[in-house]
């Protein structure tokens, strides 16, 4: 009863919003058309579709139609670790509604993007002001690099959304004294943690705030109510990662022997130094503001950079001088907060840092611009007159390096058409299948063979008598043909299936299909 109560009265508001702000309400759905426009247009000729994406297509698959439950997710680039299997849920009833076309999940990914640029504008909107949310909103509509990452199914895409989701929690419990939101706060972390190990970024903010809050209850008196939430948010973390623990414990704790030698014992990975993420952190602060902000312009991602850690560094010396806590300032130092907690401890992580791994911060950047937008518009007349051209600086830059301007790959496609030429010429048989490529693997391949119920086996080097077949189809995809060499292939497929000769080879949108059959003597023919 009480949550029909919530739901009617946040529709009356919302209804009441719109027709107190109708001009603004319309520019506010315009973008939203806009963003989705740019995250749905042509998704199945943009979207990606490699070894990574036909995996976890079949395992959902075989959730749908065998009622094969997942209890672990997808494993990781590094560290040999497994995730949780949320994202595998996700996709789910997308992947049946779309009669199980990739696309289907691709466009629940789409959705959910669509729903976080309405997110960044409602929390940049109740912070900062009108304007400033506004434009925000459509700044991160039109971010190629969130674009790119809204516009095909893979687990670490849902995290920009939830990791919001964590930090509004986050805001409300430890800000408004809304305990409930602790629980809030545990399940969307938990789905983060499973979209990606790196959300772990985000757990020294969330105890920060947490430790902050239990002090804030004490003196309210309001412990009760806060340890109350704080048990059932970790009772509901713990049944969230259940899957992955009972996962673990039948394989020998396999997955926390990982992570436990991933971060605590390996040195490849994590700076043991104590002035290295020091020493990192403009450069990883520069990487996200470049990368977010400037659309990847490398020149106007450094200004970008140094111009918001120095008016952040200025505006939180003056706030504290004045002592102006106002829940405006209090927003700006929860968000700057956000953001150099999570950029020091990625400052941690030796490697390369791509895009993905900071999915959780993809909204941080647009939210501490709002706040500085805001305060733009507000400074006399000469504010108003960089406002508008700052706007269209950001734009320019996003509509030059938006992913739409480039050719479409047609990744799908070319998967179901090499992969219907290998059906047609396996004529029913049972066969092997091998991809020999620089970053792909047979995933995509695998799941169109298996849902056409082809007899395609993958060999068992255990049960080699019963997995190799009489014939191999390798698919080079190399754009150097000279590179693939199908039957001297060192990859695992290939010399798993023992001698063989090129019985035949096929063309398909400019790639090489080749049939092996079995060759005893090992002398080329």
């Amino acid at each position: 009863m009480e949550t029909k109560m919530k739901i009617n009265s946040f529709i009356f508001r919302s209804l009441n919003f719109i027709k107190k702000n109708k001009v603004y309400s319309l520019i506010l759905i315009l973008i939203l058309i806009v963003g989705a426009f740019l995250r749905l247009y042509k998704i199945s000729e943009y979207m990606t579709f490699l070894g990574d994406e036909g995996r976890d297509a079949l395992v959902v698959k075989r959730l749908l139609l065998d009622h094969d439950l997942v209890f672990v997710g997808p494993g990781t680039s590094v560290g040999n670790m497994y995730l949780g299997p949320f994202y595998y849920y996700f996709m789910a009833p997308f992947l049946f509604l779309f009669r199980f076309d990739p696309t289907g999940p691709a466009v629940g990914v789409a959705l959910l993007g669509v729903l976080t640029i309405f997110f960044v504008w409602y929390l940049a909107y109740r912070w900062f002001g009108r304007r400033a949310s506004l434009v925000v909103a459509l700044l991160y509509a039109f971010s190629p690099v969130v674009i790119i990452f809204s516009r095909h199914s893979w687990n670490p895409n849902i995290m920009p959304f939830f990791s919001l989701l964590v930090i509004y929690s986050t805001f409300k419990f430890w800000y408004e004294e809304k305990y409930s939101y602790i629980v809030l706060a545990s399940l969307s972390f938990a789905i983060c943690l499973q979209s990606h190990y790196l959300a772990l970024v985000l757990l020294p903010f969330i105890g920060i705030f947490l430790l902050l809050s239990f002090i804030k209850s004490k003196k309210a008196g309001k412990q009760k109510e806060f340890l109350k939430n704080f048990l059932i948010s970790v009772v509901i973390f713990l049944l969230l990662m259940s899957p992955l623990v009972i996962f673990d414990a039948k394989y020998n704790w396999r997955n926390f022997m990982a992570m436990k030698d991933f971060f605590f014992e390996r040195s490849d990975f994590i700076s043991n130094s104590f002035i290295s993420p020091f020493l990192r952190f403009f450069t990883i602060w520069n990487l996200v503001f470049t990368r977010l902000l400037a659309s990847k312009n490398i020149l106007f991602g450094k200004i970008v950079a140094f111009l918001l850690f120095s008016l952040s560094f200025l505006q939180v010396i003056f706030y504290l001088k004045r002592r102006v806590y106002s829940k405006k300032v209090v927003a700006f130092f929860f968000v700057l907060s956000w953001v150099l907690v999570s950029v020091f401890v990625l400052s941690v992580y030796k490697e390369q840092i791509y895009d993905h791994y900071f999915g959780f911060l993809f909204p941080a950047p647009f939210l501490l611009l709002s706040f500085f937008l805001e305060e733009l518009v507000t400074f006399k007349r000469y504010g108003k007159f960089l406002f508008v051209p700052l706007i269209l600086l950001f734009l320019f830059f996003s509509f030059v390096n938006s992913p739409l301007r480039d050719n479409p790959s047609r990744q799908l496609q070319r998967t179901i058409d090499v992969s219907k030429k290998i059906a047609e010429e396996a004529k029913g048989q049972r066969f092997n299948l091998a991809v020999i490529a620089e970053r792909n693997y047979e995933g995509a391949y695998l799941y169109f063979l298996e849902l056409w119920k082809e007899p395609v086996v993958i060999i068992d080097p255990q049960r080699a008598s019963e997995t190799i077949t009489d014939q191999l189809f390798v698919v080079c995809e190399y754009e150097d043909k000279t590179k693939c060499q199908p039957v001297s292939n060192p990859k695992a497929e290939v010399a798993n299936f023992g001698w063989s000769k090129i019985d035949a080879s096929f063309n398909v949108d400019g790639l090489i299909v080749f049939r092996l059959v079995h060759n005893p003597s090992g002398k080329p023919e």
